[in-house]
C-alpha cells in the first residue's frame, strides 16, 4: 500500500512539471502570462486529473484563463501523453485556485497592521524621552 502512495506522489509531481511547461507554451490569448501549475492530483487508476490553477490578477483574467485552457484541455492532454509515459493519459479537469491571492492579500493587510502599530510605537517612544527630560 506504501508504495502506492509513493508512485502516486512521483505522478503527480511529473503531471504538474509537464502542465506548467505546457501551459506556459500555450499560444491562447486567453490565457494569462501569470498562470501557474499549484498542484495536480492524479486518480489511482490515471483515469482523473484535477489540475488546481493559480492566475495573479482581476477576476476577469482568471475567468478567461480558465476557459482558455479549458479550451485547450484535448491539445493540453495530448501533449502530456507525448512527454510523459503512462499507461492512461488522465482526463484535465482545471479548478481555480486562489491560496496564493489569499496568501498575498493576508501579508499585505499584516503588514498595514504593523506599520501602523511601529508608527504608533515611535509616537510613543517620543512622548516618553519628553518625560524623561
Amino acid at each position: 500500500m506504501k508504495k502506492r502512495g509513493i508512485k502516486n506522489t512521483r505522478i503527480n509531481t511529473e503531471v504538474q512539471r509537464e502542465l506548467s511547461n505546457i501551459i506556459r507554451e500555450l499560444k491562447d490569448p486567453r490565457v494569462a502570462p501569470w498562470t501557474s501549475v499549484v498542484a495536480a492530483k492524479v486518480a489511482p487508476d490515471l483515469k482523473t486529473c484535477k489540475a488546481y490553477i493559480s492566475v495573479l490578477g482581476e477576476e476577469k483574467a482568471q475567468t478567461e484563463t480558465l476557459e482558455g485552457l479549458n479550451r485547450a484541455v484535448g491539445y493540453i492532454r495530448r501533449e502530456l501523453a507525448r512527454t510523459l509515459n503512462l499507461r492512461n493519459t488522465p482526463e484535465i479537469r482545471f479548478i481555480l485556485d486562489q491560496s496564493i491571492e489569499y496568501g498575498v492579500n493576508m501579508s499585505r493587510k499584516i503588514d498595514e497592521v504593523t506599520k501602523d502599530r511601529k508608527t504608533e510605537d515611535i509616537d510613543g517612544d517620543d512622548k516618553g524621552e519628553k518625560d524623561a527630560e
